[in-house]
């Protein structure tokens, strides 16, 4: 009798271990988010370098950059800047989860990669261009707390079709960026915590739940 329960419980197990990699993209990698938050941090720092501030001094001084040795506007800088964090992050995620995705052999571009990517998009591309409306306006201090917000909610919005984890992620994210909009003069702080620790304590919560091999 107790063998007899004991396949019925394997079983069960195993067809919603079915359904699970069916209507969840469960390739993502802990390790993707670990790189992105690096990479945000050491954007950060740059930013930091090219302002000639402190962390915590309380001040954005963008208006006093008028001809900093790198030949950029701030605006210019800082896009270029958050590119290559994008870039970097991106390519670091990719590897990781196309990674894992192969050791587990589960697809890594189907329907669901699909409906994930299409769902994380629609939230960023509106905090774009959201973000390209507040640099036109003269209001460039809301940009940390705009970029916050909209990718916490890309997150929230993205996290039916991945693990459940990513949805907590997204409303820290929103939280903190919440908060930051109150904070204007620590932006780039806020940043470098939302996208850079964050990650970094999400990613490496992520790995050892799910990826660590006993």
């Amino acid at each position: 009798m107790t063998t007899h329960h004991q396949e019925h419980l394997e079983a069960l197990t195993e067809i919603r271990s079915i359904m699970e990699r069916s209507s969840r993209f469960i390739s993502l990698s802990g390790l993707s988010g670990v790189a992105a938050g690096i990479w945000a941090l050491l954007g950060a720092v740059a930013a930091f370098w090219y302002l000639g501030a402190t962390p915590f001094e309380g001040t954005t001084p963008y208006d006093r950059i008028s001809d900093h040795p790198t030949g950029l506007d701030p605006i210019s800088f800082f896009f270029l800047d958050a590119a290559l964090v994008l870039i970097l992050a991106l390519a670091t995620g990719i590897y990781f989860t196309t990674r894992k995705a192969r050791r587990k052999g589960l697809p890594v571009w189907d329907r669901l990669t699909r409906r994930l990517l299409i769902n994380l998009f629609i939230p960023l591309a509106a905090g774009g261009i959201f973000c390209l409306a507040l640099i036109k306006h003269g209001e460039a201090d809301l940009i940390a707390s705009a970029t916050l917000i909209f990718y916490g909610l890309a997150l929230f919005n993205a996290s039916k079709y991945t693990l459940n984890d990513i949805r907590y992620l997204g409303l820290m994210e929103v939280g903190l960026g919440l908060i930051s909009a109150f904070f204007t003069g620590y932006g780039l702080e806020f940043w470098a915590i939302g996208f850079g620790i964050l990650h970094i304590l999400y990613g490496t919560a992520m790995y050892f739940k799910y990826e660590r091999e006993a």
